[in-house]
């Protein structure tokens, strides 16, 4: 179409041939002019439209961006919150089983599903791999009794120092370096000298917990092995001086009584 218009004026003039005079020449240039500014306003509205029809759909674009984001962020919260919840719920839950009397393999293996279960709930999946990686307290104490209870010792030895070195608060740390103590005195007697150095770091490092009188009495009867009576006794009566109550405090009296 717009080519037929642009050559109108000249087919006219064609057809008059030489008959056309200069007012008819001025008049055919004053049309190709219209007709220029017309087509150039069409296709200045034309580019307008389509500029206005992009704006729209990028601010369509910018707008469900946004609530995407608003969307993944409280789900994010959602999950925060519930993992959150469900963790405080599993140490209740624990705290009870402790109360109840439940084995301490027990109680470790409910630590460990919900650590895992936590895990799940609040880490994104950009944080998987990182989570797979680096196990929770629970877990590591587990996996390394475990490696102990099947004569592993260095590598039960490694994993609960790894456990010490990663979560020196975690609540079973003293039972941990206990562990690592019962770990060379299984290889005794070529390592019985760290056994005993150990021991007697859980009662200096942790002196209220319950591992405390376990870890005494256990240096004292390696002493008692290993010949060295006068140590021995002495370390026995520590454990009833200062454990009094305890199993352990009942086991050395005895060992006191037995002890040449």
């Amino acid at each position: 179409m717009k080519g037929w218009f642009s050559l109108a004026p000249v087919a006219a003039l064609a057809v008059t041939g030489c008959l056309a005079s200069k007012a008819d020449i001025v008049l055919l240039q004053d049309e190709i002019r219209t007709l220029r500014a017309m087509q150039s306003r069409a296709d200045t509205a034309r580019k307008a439209q389509a500029d206005s029809a992009l704006r729209a759909q990028l601010v369509a674009i910018g707008r469900t961006q946004d609530s995407l984001r608003a969307l993944s962020l409280r789900f994010s919260g959602f999950q925060a919150t519930v993992g959150g919840e469900l963790f405080e719920m599993g140490k209740q839950l624990i705290t009870i089983a402790e109360l109840a009397g439940m084995s301490t393999k027990r109680i470790m293996e409910l630590r460990s599903t919900m650590e895992d279960r936590a895990q799940a709930m609040t880490g994104g999946a950009g944080d998987s791999a990182s989570a797979q990686a680096a196990p929770g307290p629970a877990q590591l104490f587990q996996t390394s009794f475990d490696l102990l209870r099947r004569g592993s010792h260095s590598a039960a030895r490694a994993g609960f120092e790894e456990l010490l070195r990663r979560y020196p608060d975690f609540d079973e740390a003293s039972k941990a370096l206990l562990y690592i103590g019962q770990s060379y005195a299984d290889e005794r007697p070529a390592r019985t000298a760290e056994a005993d150095s150990v021991y007697l770091l859980v009662t200096t490092k942790y002196p209220r917990t319950a591992d405390a009188p376990t870890a005494l009495f256990k240096y004292a009867s390696s002493l008692a092995t290993q010949k060295k009576t006068a140590a021995a006794r002495t370390a026995f009566q520590q454990v009833v001086r200062t454990y009094p109550g305890s199993v352990e405090a009942e086991l050395a009296a005895e060992r006191l009584r037995t002890l040449r």
